[in-house]
């Protein structure tokens, strides 16, 4: 066989030939179980039809990436403590109640999960998982409705004409 030099950006690469199989041969070993696997990977992860023009691959899960899933946590965290914690804030804050009982209810704050304060819960783009500019009614990034708004598909969005 020929081999070919090809330039990359990275440097010459060298394409060697490849293995070719009759067409009525048995493959290896090794050659069906990487079929396999490749054929096990195609089906959770695809390069083709990419989420509102994005270039983020299409995956299993629902979570844009690790900061979207971060926050699903957090919320998670809040919603299960908001109660407890909002009747121990109170107490707090209350200006009648004595010192000392206000002390106790700010160590049992101190005591609860850092992350099941509401403050630390942030609103994300449901597309991109980008946090600012935020357009609340949609959940989407300005830039996400922006593309959404100009090819119609978002209900209720029309282009200003006038």
């Amino acid at each position: 066989g020929q081999l070919t030099a090809v330039c990359c950006a990275r440097g010459p690469y060298v394409n060697t030939p490849q293995k070719t199989t009759p067409a009525g041969a048995k493959r290896g070993a090794r050659d069906q179980f990487t079929m396999s696997v490749v054929g096990f990977v195609s089906r959770f992860v695809t390069c083709g039809q990419n989420l509102a023009g994005y270039r983020l691959q299409q995956v299993r899960n629902k979570w844009a990436d690790w900061r979207m899933i971060k926050d699903h946590k957090r919320r998670q965290c809040v919603v299960q403590h908001a109660d407890a914690r909002l009747r121990v804030n109170s107490l707090r804050k209350n200006t009648i109640l004595p010192v000392e009982l206000r002390e106790i209810a700010s160590k049992e704050i101190e005591a609860f999960p850092r992350d099941s304060s509401l403050v630390r819960v942030r609103e994300r783009c449901a597309v991109t998982s980008r946090s600012r500019g935020i357009v609340h009614r949609w959940r989407v990034s300005r830039i996400v409705w922006r593309h959404l708004a100009d090819y119609n598909k978002l209900s209720g969005v029309q282009r200003a004409m006038w």
